[in-house]
């Protein structure tokens, strides 16, 4: 969407309405092929396994017991994580992204949808081709419907019909859009679970940056958002969710898309001014050391030996 859609990300085209949906179609066919490719050649003698990682926020309804806000919220999470996990494993595209982006193409005078569709033999091909599920996550966001006018010009954003909100009482420890909202992730769990019939789950994306740099490592914020969302992931677990494994995000300090190297997300602050780029520990490493070691919250009545 930001490379083919926006053109903010590389290869930066701007293919308004079409063009994120082009791309997201060959890379579910690619995926699918390598999927095969591993399944057909190597997996008898290697026993691997071949998965895709796929981020997603979560969409609460701004009231739960408006159905339309609740149908809103589906949109947000059906156009977002189910673009991809629908088709691999269901088979096709999630049918309210067929019925709206279909119905916003007619409306413009095209004669086919936006979306592209898939073949019976691509769908039979695709399905099933995930042997455990990566998620990225890292904020949610309210939802309510919002009909905009049919735009001159047709956009993935609009094609949902939906406005996304976020409570000021979140808080905002990075980027303006991160929000720290840990029980949305439980929630995401548990859709993947009842959606795609509790696959393997391997968390593959989960943390926090900086908004600035905080000169004695204290990053205090990190640590908050990380007990929140590993305590919300096990509850997921207690409520059946398949998840094998946790991965923060992240190690270091990095290069981050477009923001280059202005956005901090690393347990370890990097010094990039300096020639050898010089590694110091933010106060969220010993935290999160204490985690891996305990592999869950440390027992603080737990004597050590």
């Amino acid at each position: 969407e930001k490379g083919y859609e926006r053109g903010e990300h590389a290869p930066g085209l701007k293919l308004g309405g079409w063009g994120a949906y082009k791309a997201a179609h060959h890379i579910i066919q690619s995926h699918a092929k390598v999927w095969h490719s591993y399944n057909n050649t190597w997996r008898s003698e290697q026993q691997g396994m071949v998965g895709i990682s796929l981020t997603s926020g979560w969409g609460e309804p701004i009231d739960p017991h408006d159905p339309t806000d609740r149908d809103a919220a589906e949109r947000y999470i059906q156009f977002h994580l189910g673009w991809f996990a629908n088709p691999i494993y269901r088979g096709d595209y999630p049918e309210i992204m067929k019925n709206y982006v279909g119905r916003k193409s007619t409306q413009q005078g095209l004669g086919t949808s936006r979306l592209p569709t898939f073949s019976a033999q691509e769908k039979n091909y695709i399905k099933g081709t995930s042997d455990f599920l990566g998620i990225g996550h890292f904020t949610t966001r309210y939802v309510i419907q919002k009909s905009s006018p049919l735009p001159q010009v047709s956009s993935y954003d609009t094609d949902s019909d939906l406005a996304e909100l976020v409570d000021p009482k979140w808080p905002a420890p990075g980027p303006k859009w991160l929000y720290s909202v840990p029980w949305g992730f439980r929630r995401l769990l548990n859709f993947i679970k009842t959606q795609y019939g509790n696959p393997l789950i391997y968390v593959t994306e989960n943390g926090v940056s900086e908004k600035v740099q905080c000169t004695q490592l204290c990053d205090e914020w990190r640590i908050d958002y990380l007990r929140g969302y590993i305590n919300e992931m096990l509850k997921a677990l207690n409520d059946g969710v398949n998840v094998k494994g946790y991965t923060a995000w992240s190690l270091l300090d990095k290069f981050e898309w477009n923001k280059g190297f202005s956005e901090r997300f690393g347990f370890y602050h990097i010094d990039f001014k300096n020639k050898n780029k010089a590694r110091y520990p933010k106060a969220s490493v010993d935290y999160y050391k204490e985690i891996i070691n305990a592999n869950g919250f440390p027992n603080p009545r737990e004597v050590m030996s």
